[in-house]
């Protein structure tokens, strides 16, 4: 396994997140079996999904959004203060309450973590968008369910603890990445548009220049002796970076981000080992 198993079980994601690949576990699951002295990274940190099934006993989780890199270590350090003002806001909820937290600055670490989740499970989709300004800026949604059945914070600061959590850009933590190490790279991308304007549509998201810098960080880390696994749309582009260097297998998801539900449905994204 990668790093020694550890006895607690799985636990499902605390955060929503648009391309969250907690739907692709089972399908990589043979590559716990992989090194006995490794570490685990996961430099598009989101939901964290493959983190918290696959439990390594060493890892790097990164992520440029400090917000959500903050709300990790808050859990980390102490899960209790804030869940506290979690249950506190799910005492409040509402609309107002939505729209007053949303524009609040918080003074904490564990304050703004309680707000940072808060507001991933109340707003539209659990979108995380921001302004100009850097604000946070998507409208509530329909979902009122603040607290959830799943939740086990006490759970996710224990399997925290082995992990150190960056707020970093993915190439400087891949060039740490030593043969024997992991790297799940889960860039983001639509898995709409993969035929009409794909690369000018991603630049809102993942600029084409991006994803070449990614391409070489996961080649170097290759030539390393590091084990790669990617996801990314199913684009001839993208196709075209990664061969012949990396296997591509495509896959099929379901996808919900949407607004209308005419544009839900599955779609092709690609796994690249």
């Amino acid at each position: 396994m990668l790093g020694e198993a550890k006895p607690e079980p799985n636990i499902p994601p605390f955060l929503k997140w648009a391309g969250g690949k907690r739907w692709l576990t089972s399908l990589v699951a043979p590559l716990t079996a992989v090194g006995n002295s490794g570490t685990y990274f996961e430099p598009f940190l989101g939901s964290a999904a493959m983190y918290f099934h696959w439990l390594p006993a060493r890892a790097v989780l990164s992520d440029t959004n400090a917000a959500l890199v903050e709300t990790y270590l808050a859990l980390k350090l102490d899960h209790t203060r804030v869940t506290s003002h979690l249950h506190r806001h799910a005492a409040l909820h509402d609309e107002e309450y939505y729209y007053a937290l949303r524009n609040k600055a918080c003074r904490t670490e564990f304050t703004r973590a309680a707000q940072f989740i808060y507001l991933n499970r109340t707003c539209w989709n659990g979108l995380y968008r921001v302004n100009r300004q850097g604000t946070f800026n998507v409208p509530k949604g329909s979902k009122a369910a603040v607290e959830l059945d799943t939740d086990d914070f006490g759970s996710v600061a224990k399997l925290l603890q082995p992990a150190s959590i960056v707020c970093s850009d993915f190439e400087v933590q891949i060039d740490t990445a030593v043969a024997g190490d992991v790297v799940f790279a889960d860039p983001p991308y639509t898995v709409r548009h993969q035929h009409n304007g794909f690369v000018k549509y991603n630049e809102k998201l993942f600029s084409w220049d991006d994803q070449i810098r990614l391409r070489d960080s996961l080649l170097r880390a290759k030539n390393r002796g590091v084990l790669i696994l990617l996801t990314n749309a199913d684009h001839e582009s993208v196709r075209a970076l990664y061969s012949p260097a990396f296997k591509i297998e495509e896959i099929a998801r379901f996808s919900a981000i949407s607004s209308s539900a005419s544009t839900r449905g599955n779609y092709a994204e690609l796994l690249i080992t």
